[in-house]
Protein backbone atom coordinates (compact mmCIF):
# COMPACT_ATOMS: atom_id res chain seq x y z
CA UNK A 1 0.00 0.00 0.00
CA UNK A 2 1.28 3.46 -0.91
CA UNK A 3 1.99 5.70 2.13
CA UNK A 4 -0.51 8.48 2.80
CA UNK A 5 0.32 11.84 1.29
CA UNK A 6 0.15 14.73 3.71
CA UNK A 7 0.29 18.43 2.85
CA UNK A 8 1.25 20.75 5.71
CA UNK A 9 0.47 24.40 5.06
CA UNK A 10 2.70 26.70 7.10
CA UNK A 11 6.27 25.73 8.05
CA UNK A 12 6.78 27.68 11.24
CA UNK A 13 7.16 26.62 14.85
CA UNK A 14 4.36 24.03 14.57
CA UNK A 15 4.17 23.19 10.88
CA UNK A 16 7.84 22.30 10.33
CA UNK A 17 8.18 20.00 13.36
CA UNK A 18 4.86 18.35 12.45
CA UNK A 19 5.85 17.85 8.80
CA UNK A 20 9.28 16.45 9.63
CA UNK A 21 7.93 14.16 12.35
CA UNK A 22 5.28 12.72 10.02
CA UNK A 23 7.88 12.23 7.29
CA UNK A 24 10.05 10.17 9.63
CA UNK A 25 6.97 8.09 10.46
CA UNK A 26 6.76 6.99 6.82
CA UNK A 27 4.21 9.46 5.43
CA UNK A 28 4.97 11.31 2.18
CA UNK A 29 4.88 14.94 3.25
CA UNK A 30 4.80 18.16 1.26
CA UNK A 31 5.45 21.22 3.38
CA UNK A 32 4.07 24.47 1.98
CA UNK A 33 5.19 27.98 2.87
CA UNK A 34 4.71 31.30 1.10
CA UNK A 35 8.30 32.29 1.84
CA UNK A 36 10.63 30.95 -0.91
CA UNK A 37 13.65 31.28 1.39
CA UNK A 38 12.02 28.97 3.93
CA UNK A 39 11.24 26.45 1.19
CA UNK A 40 14.80 26.55 -0.13
CA UNK A 41 16.26 26.16 3.36
CA UNK A 42 14.15 23.11 4.15
CA UNK A 43 14.84 21.44 0.81
CA UNK A 44 18.55 21.69 1.70
CA UNK A 45 17.80 19.77 4.88
CA UNK A 46 18.35 22.86 7.02
CA UNK A 47 16.05 24.80 9.38
CA UNK A 48 15.10 28.44 9.85
CA UNK A 49 13.86 28.24 13.45
CA UNK A 50 15.47 27.13 16.69
CA UNK A 51 14.15 23.97 18.35
CA UNK A 52 16.18 21.21 20.02
CA UNK A 53 16.89 18.27 17.66
CA UNK A 54 14.72 19.72 14.89
CA UNK A 55 17.74 20.12 12.60
CA UNK A 56 18.49 16.41 12.87
CA UNK A 57 14.87 15.45 12.22
CA UNK A 58 14.48 17.71 9.18
CA UNK A 59 17.77 16.56 7.69
CA UNK A 60 16.72 12.93 8.11
CA UNK A 61 13.24 13.55 6.69
CA UNK A 62 14.55 15.39 3.62
CA UNK A 63 17.31 12.88 2.90
CA UNK A 64 14.81 10.01 3.14
CA UNK A 65 12.80 11.61 0.33
CA UNK A 66 9.67 11.74 2.48
CA UNK A 67 9.77 15.50 3.09
CA UNK A 68 9.79 18.14 0.39
CA UNK A 69 8.88 21.81 0.53
CA UNK A 70 7.11 24.04 -1.99
CA UNK A 71 5.30 27.34 -2.23
CA UNK A 72 2.09 25.76 -3.53
CA UNK A 73 0.09 22.75 -2.25
CA UNK A 74 -0.61 19.64 -4.29
CA UNK A 75 -2.99 16.70 -4.00
CA UNK A 76 -2.86 14.74 -0.75
CA UNK A 77 -5.10 12.59 1.39
CA UNK A 78 -4.60 14.81 4.45
CA UNK A 79 -4.14 18.59 4.62
CA UNK A 80 -2.91 20.19 7.84
CA UNK A 81 -3.29 23.97 8.22
CA UNK A 82 -0.66 25.30 10.64
CA UNK A 83 -0.48 28.99 9.79
CA UNK A 84 -0.33 31.98 12.16
CA UNK A 85 -3.45 33.48 13.74
CA UNK A 86 -2.37 36.90 15.05
CA UNK A 87 -4.70 39.67 16.09
CA UNK A 88 -5.35 43.00 14.45
CA UNK A 89 -5.93 46.44 15.93
CA UNK A 90 -8.37 46.28 18.78
CA UNK A 91 -7.32 42.71 19.60
CA UNK A 92 -9.54 41.31 16.86
CA UNK A 93 -8.41 37.94 15.46
CA UNK A 94 -6.82 37.98 12.01
CA UNK A 95 -8.02 34.89 10.15
CA UNK A 96 -6.62 35.93 6.78
CA UNK A 97 -3.80 33.35 6.89
CA UNK A 98 -6.28 30.54 7.52
CA UNK A 99 -8.54 31.81 4.75
CA UNK A 100 -5.59 32.01 2.33
CA UNK A 101 -4.42 28.49 3.20
CA UNK A 102 -7.94 27.14 2.76
CA UNK A 103 -8.26 28.84 -0.63
CA UNK A 104 -4.87 27.45 -1.69
CA UNK A 105 -5.72 23.83 -0.86
CA UNK A 106 -9.28 23.89 -2.20
CA UNK A 107 -8.33 23.10 -5.84
CA UNK A 108 -6.33 20.07 -4.65
CA UNK A 109 -9.16 18.61 -2.55
CA UNK A 110 -10.75 15.31 -3.55
CA UNK A 111 -13.53 13.10 -2.25
CA UNK A 112 -12.58 11.45 1.06
CA UNK A 113 -9.76 13.86 1.89
CA UNK A 114 -9.24 15.12 5.44
CA UNK A 115 -8.57 18.78 6.27
CA UNK A 116 -7.22 19.50 9.75
CA UNK A 117 -6.97 22.98 11.21
CA UNK A 118 -4.22 23.02 13.86
CA UNK A 119 -3.91 26.81 14.07
CA UNK A 120 -5.30 28.18 17.32
CA UNK A 121 -8.59 29.78 16.35
CA UNK A 122 -11.66 31.57 17.68
CA UNK A 123 -14.75 29.44 18.19
CA UNK A 124 -16.47 28.81 14.85
CA UNK A 125 -13.35 29.04 12.66
CA UNK A 126 -13.39 25.36 11.67
CA UNK A 127 -16.99 25.73 10.55
CA UNK A 128 -15.87 28.69 8.44
CA UNK A 129 -13.11 26.58 6.85
CA UNK A 130 -15.67 23.89 6.04
CA UNK A 131 -18.06 26.42 4.53
CA UNK A 132 -15.27 28.07 2.49
CA UNK A 133 -14.32 24.67 1.06
CA UNK A 134 -17.95 23.84 0.28
CA UNK A 135 -18.33 27.11 -1.59
CA UNK A 136 -15.06 26.63 -3.46
CA UNK A 137 -15.77 23.00 -4.35
CA UNK A 138 -19.53 22.47 -4.77
CA UNK A 139 -18.66 19.34 -6.78
CA UNK A 140 -17.63 17.73 -3.47
CA UNK A 141 -20.97 18.42 -1.78
CA UNK A 142 -23.70 15.79 -1.99
CA UNK A 143 -26.98 17.34 -0.88
CA UNK A 144 -26.41 18.56 2.69
CA UNK A 145 -23.22 16.57 3.17
CA UNK A 146 -19.66 17.26 2.11
CA UNK A 147 -17.71 14.31 0.77
CA UNK A 148 -14.55 15.48 2.56
CA UNK A 149 -13.77 15.78 6.28
CA UNK A 150 -12.88 18.89 8.29
CA UNK A 151 -11.63 18.91 11.89
CA UNK A 152 -9.85 21.05 14.45
CA UNK A 153 -6.94 19.61 16.41
CA UNK A 154 -5.18 22.41 18.30
CA UNK A 155 -1.46 22.12 18.92
CA UNK A 156 -0.57 21.89 22.61
CA UNK A 157 3.22 21.95 22.63
CA UNK A 158 5.87 23.87 24.53
CA UNK A 159 8.75 25.48 22.60
CA UNK A 160 11.91 23.62 23.51
CA UNK A 161 9.95 20.36 23.85
CA UNK A 162 7.94 20.38 20.64
CA UNK A 163 9.18 17.14 19.08
CA UNK A 164 8.55 15.16 22.24
CA UNK A 165 5.18 16.72 22.99
CA UNK A 166 3.85 16.27 19.45
CA UNK A 167 3.94 12.56 20.20
CA UNK A 168 3.45 12.32 23.95
CA UNK A 169 0.77 14.92 24.67
CA UNK A 170 -2.94 14.10 24.65
CA UNK A 171 -4.66 15.58 21.61
CA UNK A 172 -8.16 17.03 21.32
CA UNK A 173 -9.86 16.28 17.99
CA UNK A 174 -13.12 17.93 17.05
CA UNK A 175 -14.81 17.61 13.68
CA UNK A 176 -17.56 19.61 12.05
CA UNK A 177 -19.49 16.32 12.10
CA UNK A 178 -18.95 12.87 13.69
CA UNK A 179 -17.41 11.29 10.55
CA UNK A 180 -14.81 14.09 10.45
CA UNK A 181 -13.99 13.55 14.12
CA UNK A 182 -13.53 9.83 13.55
CA UNK A 183 -11.35 10.29 10.45
CA UNK A 184 -9.00 12.67 12.23
CA UNK A 185 -8.91 10.55 15.39
CA UNK A 186 -7.76 7.54 13.36
CA UNK A 187 -4.98 9.61 11.83
CA UNK A 188 -3.62 11.01 15.11
CA UNK A 189 -3.66 7.58 16.73
CA UNK A 190 -1.08 6.46 14.15
CA UNK A 191 1.66 8.59 15.73
CA UNK A 192 0.40 10.02 19.06
CA UNK A 193 1.19 7.97 22.16
CA UNK A 194 -0.97 10.22 24.35
CA UNK A 195 -4.73 9.92 24.46
CA UNK A 196 -6.75 11.17 21.48
CA UNK A 197 -9.83 12.90 22.89
CA UNK A 198 -12.81 13.18 20.52
CA UNK A 199 -15.29 16.05 20.66
CA UNK A 200 -16.87 18.57 18.26
CA UNK A 201 -15.04 21.39 16.48
CA UNK A 202 -16.36 24.28 18.57
CA UNK A 203 -15.48 22.56 21.86
CA UNK A 204 -12.00 21.71 20.55
CA UNK A 205 -11.45 25.36 19.59
CA UNK A 206 -12.65 26.61 22.97
CA UNK A 207 -10.57 24.03 24.86
CA UNK A 208 -7.31 25.43 23.48
CA UNK A 209 -8.36 29.00 24.25
CA UNK A 210 -9.39 28.00 27.78
CA UNK A 211 -6.08 26.22 28.45
CA UNK A 212 -4.08 29.33 27.62
CA UNK A 213 -6.53 31.73 29.28
CA UNK A 214 -6.31 29.70 32.48
CA UNK A 215 -2.55 30.17 32.57
CA UNK A 216 -2.82 33.84 31.63
CA UNK A 217 -5.24 34.48 34.51
CA UNK A 218 -2.93 32.76 36.97
CA UNK A 219 0.13 34.64 35.74
CA UNK A 220 -1.83 37.87 36.10
CA UNK A 221 -2.31 37.05 39.79
CA UNK A 222 1.46 36.57 40.17
CA UNK A 223 2.21 39.78 38.26
CA UNK A 224 -0.21 41.73 40.41
CA UNK A 225 1.44 40.27 43.52
CA UNK A 226 4.81 41.50 42.27
CA UNK A 227 3.47 45.05 41.93
CA UNK A 228 1.88 44.93 45.39
CA UNK A 229 5.03 43.47 46.89
CA UNK A 230 7.10 46.32 45.46
CA UNK A 231 4.70 48.82 47.02
CA UNK A 232 4.88 47.08 50.41
CA UNK A 233 8.65 46.53 50.37
CA UNK A 234 8.32 42.72 50.19
CA UNK A 235 10.45 40.25 48.20
CA UNK A 236 7.85 38.72 45.90
CA UNK A 237 9.92 35.61 45.21
CA UNK A 238 10.16 34.86 48.91
CA UNK A 239 6.46 35.63 49.34
CA UNK A 240 5.43 33.19 46.63
CA UNK A 241 7.82 30.51 47.89
CA UNK A 242 6.29 30.68 51.35
CA UNK A 243 2.68 30.87 50.16
CA UNK A 244 3.22 27.83 47.95
CA UNK A 245 3.95 25.73 51.03
CA UNK A 246 0.19 25.70 51.57
CA UNK A 247 -1.06 22.31 50.28
CA UNK A 248 -3.71 23.90 48.05
CA UNK A 249 -1.78 26.95 46.79
CA UNK A 250 0.42 26.95 43.69
CA UNK A 251 1.17 30.52 42.60
CA UNK A 252 3.05 30.91 39.33
CA UNK A 253 6.08 33.14 38.83
CA UNK A 254 5.74 36.79 37.80
CA UNK A 255 7.61 38.30 34.89
CA UNK A 256 7.79 41.34 32.64
CA UNK A 257 4.41 40.43 31.16
CA UNK A 258 3.26 37.47 29.12
CA UNK A 259 4.51 36.64 25.64
CA UNK A 260 4.37 34.03 22.95
CA UNK A 261 1.74 33.48 20.30
CA UNK A 262 -0.54 31.51 22.62
CA UNK A 263 -0.87 33.05 26.07
CA UNK A 264 -0.62 36.65 24.92
CA UNK A 265 -3.08 36.19 22.06
CA UNK A 266 -5.60 33.40 22.68
CA UNK A 267 -7.48 35.04 25.58
CA UNK A 268 -8.31 37.96 23.29
CA UNK A 269 -10.04 35.49 20.94
CA UNK A 270 -12.52 34.75 23.73
CA UNK A 271 -12.87 38.41 24.71
CA UNK A 272 -13.50 39.50 21.12
CA UNK A 273 -16.25 36.90 20.74
CA UNK A 274 -18.01 37.69 24.04
CA UNK A 275 -16.71 41.02 25.41
CA UNK A 276 -19.60 41.50 27.83
CA UNK A 277 -19.07 38.14 29.53
CA UNK A 278 -15.29 37.54 29.46
CA UNK A 279 -14.61 40.05 32.23
CA UNK A 280 -12.00 38.16 34.25
CA UNK A 281 -10.14 37.07 31.13
CA UNK A 282 -10.05 40.66 29.84
CA UNK A 283 -8.84 42.01 33.19
CA UNK A 284 -6.07 39.44 33.34
CA UNK A 285 -4.89 40.41 29.87
CA UNK A 286 -4.86 44.06 30.94
CA UNK A 287 -2.87 43.25 34.10
CA UNK A 288 -0.28 41.28 32.15
CA UNK A 289 0.05 43.90 29.42
CA UNK A 290 0.25 46.64 32.05
CA UNK A 291 3.05 44.81 33.88
CA UNK A 292 5.33 45.39 30.89
CA UNK A 293 4.93 49.16 31.10
CA UNK A 294 5.33 48.98 34.89
CA UNK A 295 8.79 47.44 34.41
CA UNK A 296 9.68 50.18 31.91
CA UNK A 297 8.61 52.90 34.35
CA UNK A 298 10.69 51.36 37.15
CA UNK A 299 13.75 51.34 34.93
CA UNK A 300 13.15 54.90 33.73
CA UNK A 301 12.72 56.11 37.29
CA UNK A 302 16.12 54.71 38.25
CA UNK A 303 17.75 55.92 35.04
CA UNK A 304 16.69 59.52 35.76
CA UNK A 305 18.95 59.48 38.81
CA UNK A 306 22.04 59.23 36.59
CA UNK A 307 23.51 61.88 34.32
CA UNK A 308 24.27 59.55 31.37
CA UNK A 309 23.06 56.12 32.48
CA UNK A 310 24.06 52.86 30.86
CA UNK A 311 21.19 50.41 31.12
CA UNK A 312 21.76 46.71 30.43
CA UNK A 313 18.75 44.69 29.31
CA UNK A 314 19.18 40.95 29.84
CA UNK A 315 16.90 38.90 27.60
CA UNK A 316 14.67 39.73 24.64
CA UNK A 317 12.78 36.50 23.87
CA UNK A 318 9.38 35.75 25.36
CA UNK A 319 10.61 32.90 27.58
CA UNK A 320 13.92 31.36 28.68
CA UNK A 321 16.31 29.43 26.45
CA UNK A 322 14.54 29.88 23.11
CA UNK A 323 14.91 32.32 20.19
CA UNK A 324 11.20 33.10 19.82
CA UNK A 325 10.36 36.83 19.92
CA UNK A 326 6.62 36.58 19.25
CA UNK A 327 4.68 38.99 21.49
CA UNK A 328 7.72 39.22 23.77
CA UNK A 329 7.25 41.63 26.69
CA UNK A 330 11.04 41.71 27.15
CA UNK A 331 11.45 43.02 23.61
CA UNK A 332 8.79 45.65 24.32
CA UNK A 333 10.70 46.77 27.42
CA UNK A 334 13.95 46.99 25.46
CA UNK A 335 12.33 49.02 22.68
CA UNK A 336 10.78 51.42 25.17
CA UNK A 337 14.04 51.93 27.07
CA UNK A 338 16.01 52.51 23.87
CA UNK A 339 13.46 55.16 22.88
CA UNK A 340 13.12 56.84 26.26
CA UNK A 341 16.35 56.52 28.25
CA UNK A 342 18.59 59.59 28.03
CA UNK A 343 21.71 57.50 27.97
CA UNK A 344 22.79 54.18 26.47
CA UNK A 345 20.90 50.88 26.44
CA UNK A 346 22.82 47.63 25.94
CA UNK A 347 20.74 44.60 25.02
CA UNK A 348 21.93 41.02 25.50
CA UNK A 349 20.31 37.77 24.43
CA UNK A 350 22.54 34.73 23.90
CA UNK A 351 19.76 32.83 22.09
CA UNK A 352 19.53 35.28 19.19
CA UNK A 353 22.06 34.53 16.48
CA UNK A 354 20.61 37.08 14.08
CA UNK A 355 18.85 40.26 15.20
CA UNK A 356 18.73 43.35 13.03
CA UNK A 357 16.52 45.80 14.92
CA UNK A 358 19.28 47.07 17.24
CA UNK A 359 22.78 45.93 18.27
CA UNK A 360 23.27 43.07 20.71
CA UNK A 361 26.07 43.05 23.25
CA UNK A 362 27.87 40.35 25.18
CA UNK A 363 26.89 39.61 28.76
CA UNK A 364 30.41 40.53 29.87
CA UNK A 365 30.19 44.00 28.29
CA UNK A 366 26.72 44.60 29.71
CA UNK A 367 27.74 43.76 33.27
CA UNK A 368 31.02 45.66 33.01
CA UNK A 369 29.53 48.89 31.73
CA UNK A 370 26.00 49.01 33.15
CA UNK A 371 24.81 51.35 35.87
CA UNK A 372 21.43 49.64 35.83
CA UNK A 373 20.81 45.95 35.07
CA UNK A 374 17.28 45.02 34.01
CA UNK A 375 16.83 41.22 34.04
CA UNK A 376 13.86 40.29 31.86
CA UNK A 377 14.29 36.64 30.80
CA UNK A 378 15.75 33.86 32.94
CA UNK A 379 18.06 32.41 30.29
CA UNK A 380 20.44 29.80 31.69
CA UNK A 381 23.37 32.14 31.03
CA UNK A 382 21.87 34.66 33.46
CA UNK A 383 21.03 32.27 36.33
CA UNK A 384 24.41 32.25 38.05
CA UNK A 385 25.72 35.76 37.65
CA UNK A 386 28.84 36.74 39.56
CA UNK A 387 27.72 38.83 42.53
CA UNK A 388 30.95 40.83 42.29
CA UNK A 389 30.00 41.99 38.78
CA UNK A 390 26.62 43.14 40.09
CA UNK A 391 28.01 45.01 43.07
CA UNK A 392 27.19 48.72 43.03
CA UNK A 393 24.76 48.21 40.14
CA UNK A 394 21.09 49.08 40.35
CA UNK A 395 19.20 45.81 39.82
CA UNK A 396 15.68 45.53 38.45
CA UNK A 397 14.85 41.84 38.38
CA UNK A 398 11.58 41.11 36.57
CA UNK A 399 12.12 37.36 36.22
CA UNK A 400 13.63 36.19 39.51
CA UNK A 401 17.05 35.40 38.12
CA UNK A 402 18.96 37.52 40.64
CA UNK A 403 18.20 36.49 44.22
Amino acid sequence: MEPLRICVLGLGYIGLPTASLLATKGFRVLGVDVNPDVVETINRGAIHIKEPELDILVRSAVHSGNLKAATEPSEAEIFIIAVPTPFMEGHRPDLSYIEAATAALAPCLRKGDLVILESTSPVGTTDRVSMQLREARPDLVDGENATFFVTHCPERVLPGRILRELVENDRIVGGVDPPSTEAASRFYRTFVSGEVLATDARTAEMAKLVENSYRDVNIAFANELSILSHRFGINVWELIRLANHHPRVSILQPGAGVGGHCLAVDPWFIVSSAPEDARLIRTSREVNEGKTRWVVERALDRARRFRDPVVAVLGLTYKPDIDDLRESPALEVARALIAEVEGEVLACDPNLRVFEEFPLHSLEECLERADIVVALVAHREFRHLDSELLKDRVIIDACGVIR
